[in-house]
């Protein structure tokens, strides 16, 4: 299994950073169109606009990309000799990733909220969410390049 790891190791990688960006395009771009969403007169074309955009991203492509992402970031961890457990920088790593996990989570909720038409939530509240997922993939970034500690 090992030599199966090694030897897939580039691929993996390959399809891993794919799959991150996509996601990370989604989680990026889903809190900005419900900043535009809480503007619109609710059961209007522009709300059912919304709506379908917002269902399409998180489905079609976060949703996925998310799970692949998990996938092949298990299986980089898992190939011998690439994470040194005994560092600081991975686990940095992982809670940033959880928390990108809880972003995600959180977004599917208030899309839910949005088509439901119970959303509570301010544009400002989502200007500020959107924050979150920046600057976890800054510090996700940080600890697999530079490996600080």
């Amino acid at each position: 299994m090992s030599e199966f790891l090694i030897g897939s190791y580039p691929w993996f990688k390959a399809i891993h950073i794919i799959a991150v960006m996509s996601w990370m395009a989604g989680l990026l771009y889903l809190p900005r169109l419900f900043v535009y969403h809480v503007e619109v007169e609710l059961n209007s074309i522009e709300d059912h606009r919304f709506q379908v955009m917002e269902r399409r991203l998180l489905r079609a492509i976060m949703n996925p990309a998310m799970v692949v992402s998990y996938i092949f970031g298990i299986l980089l961890i898992l190939t011998p000799g690439i994470v040194d457990w005994s560092s600081g920088w991975i686990w940095l790593k992982i809670l940033a990733i959880l928390v990108l996990t809880g972003c995600h989570h959180a977004m599917g909720k208030w899309r839910k909220d949005l088509a439901e038409g119970t959303n509570r939530k301010s544009q400002r509240y989502f200007r500020v969410a959107n924050e979150v997922p920046t600057i976890s993939m800054i510090i996700i970034v940080i600890m697999v390049v530079v490996k600080p500690f």
